[in-house]
Formats: structure tokens, sequence, C-alpha cells
């Protein structure tokens, strides 16, 4: 009996000193919970002291730009160079034959007119002023051609009497002395939507200069929809 008494107590000892250790982990559980609540609520309080002491703060002006580098930026982008130079040639009083195209293999319908370009603001552009006849109606156009010395691009605007839209139009790949090509953007009246042209001005010689403009058929296919021939009046 006593063997049976002393095995008991100790069985008891045992689940005493197991459920003070249980005790203690659980304690231990809830203090770094506590802990780690405390250091998350420190954590938000530091961030919304943050918050506020940026929010207090003045937003930082931007540095006002150079005045003379501003100057100097100005005056290249005004100054006629290289790119005004090579449309001298287009310059004049011109005899223009004008064909049209209305789709791919349909018959020309050709024109004659006269075209005046001179220089304009200095110049930075050459005006157009085109009189003439188109599918048996009278026809006047204007527009303008110039070199963007920010872009690097040529640039162009076209208006006429068959039509209410202005035509914008900018150059693409590589210019030289005797071919500039463009892409232009108009609006087709038949569905209001913007359509993309090519167009492509050659200059053969002071007396002589072609502008063609190519643009697609229903199927997308590209065809050539209008020709103009220059020669300079004498």
């Amino acid at each position: 009996m006593p063997t049976k008494k002393k095995a008991a107590r100790t069985r008891a000892g045992k689940a005493t000193a197991k459920k003070a250790t249980a005790k203690k982990a659980t304690a231990k559980k809830a203090t770094a919970k506590k802990a780690t609540a405390k250091k998350a609520t420190a954590k938000k309080a530091t961030a919304k002291k943050a918050t506020a002491k940026k929010a207090a703060k003045p937003a930082r002006r931007p540095k006002a730009p150079d005045p003379e580098k501003m100057m100097a930026a100005w005056q290249a982008a005004m100054t006629p160079a290289d790119g005004h130079r090579r449309l001298e040639p287009i310059v004049g009083t011109f005899d223009a034959r004008t064909t049209f195209w209305m789709s791919p293999g349909a018959p020309p319908d050709a024109s004659d007119g006269t075209s005046e370009h001179r220089w304009v603001l200095g110049g930075r552009y050459v005006e157009q002023a085109y009189r003439g006849t188109a599918m048996g109606m009278p026809f006047e156009g204007i527009g303008y051609t110039g070199y963007d010395n920010v872009q690097r691009k040529y640039v162009g605007s076209w208006m006429d009497n068959m039509g209410t839209g202005i035509m914008n139009s900018v150059g693409k790949g590589k210019a030289t002395d005797d071919k500039m090509t463009f892409t232009g953007r108009m609006h087709d009246p038949l569905n209001r939507k913007e359509v993309e042209l090519d167009m492509v001005l050659k200059v053969r010689d002071r007396d002589h200069h072609t502008f063609e403009m190519f643009g697609r058929s229903p199927d997308g296919k590209r065809f050539r929809s209008m020709l103009i021939e220059y020669t300079r009046r004498a």
C-alpha cells in the first residue's frame, strides 16, 4: 500500500508540475502578445506623427529655370536654320498641274492652276496660295510648311474650299535636299473618322518640284490619290 500511495503522489506531482509549466507558457505567450501589440501601437503612433509632420511641412517649390538657359533655348527654337533652307527652291510662283485618282485604277482627273509660295514670319514658314479648278469646280487652298527646330521635323497645315477642316502633317524619316516625307491626318467626310495619309515632296531643281499624296482604298491597299507638278513661271 505504501508503494501505491507513493506512486499516486508522484503522478499527482507530475500533473501539478505539468499544469504549472502550461500556465507559465500561457503567461509567456500573453506577455509576448502584449509586447507585440504595444510595438504595433507605437509604430502606428510614430507613422501618424511622421505623416502629420510631413503634412505640416510646406511643399518644396520647384527650382526656377535658369533665365540664360531659357533664353538660349528659345533663341535656338526661333532661328531659321538648315531645315528652312531646304524649302527655298519651292518659293516663287508656279504653274501647277494637278491630277486626282478617286480609287485604285480609276481614271485620272487632271486640272491646271497657279500656286504662289512666299516666306512669311521672317522666313520661318512657306505660305502657299493655290488657285485653279478640281473635278470641274473652282478650287482654291491655303497651306503652310515649316521646320520645327524643337521637334526637328517638318510640319504643315492645309485648308481649301472643298472642306471645312484643316489637315495637319508632320515630317517622318530623314529629310534630304531633294525629298521630304510627311504623315498627314484629316477626317473622312463619309464616316467622320480620322484617316492617315502619306505625302512626299520631291525637289528636282529650283524650277521643278512635285507633291504626291497616298491614301488607302477600302481594302486597305495604299494608292496614289494626288500628284501636283510645279513648274516655275518665267
